[in-house]
């Protein structure tokens, strides 16, 4: 017959923040190991993947590292991808000399209705 296991903690329910391993100890005992849960990687906040260069942690252990490991030294870093902040730089790039080009057309366009 097995050996009965008995919980360590009080919750009885199999809950996610509640998972166990059965280990055997030195002594031949079987006990309970409670498992923390998995840490998720930080995600992109435009595309959603996962942004590379920052630990995998559970939410409470960022307090415990250094900002240098929270980040990445780029404009966005640890919010956005690279090629996310890479395609915001060029989109407003862009948006810009939309502009610039608008205000030349204009001014070409008055000066050619001034000649008339």
């Amino acid at each position: 017959m097995a050996q009965r296991v008995t919980l360590r903690k009080r919750t009885p329910y199999n809950t996610t923040s509640n998972r166990r391993r059965v280990v055997k100890t030195p002594g031949g005992k079987l006990v309970y190991h409670h498992l923390k849960k998995l840490a998720t990687q930080p995600k992109c906040g435009d595309c959603g993947i996962g942004l590379s260069g920052i630990p995998a942690l559970r939410p409470r252990q960022y307090a415990t590292i250094s900002k240098r490991q929270k980040t990445v030294q780029r404009a966005y870093g640890g919010s956005r991808c690279g090629d996310c902040v890479k395609s915001r730089i060029l989109r407003a790039f862009l948006v810009e000399e939309a502009k610039i080009v608008k205000k030349v057309i204009k001014s070409q366009q008055k000066t050619a209705g001034a000649r008339k």
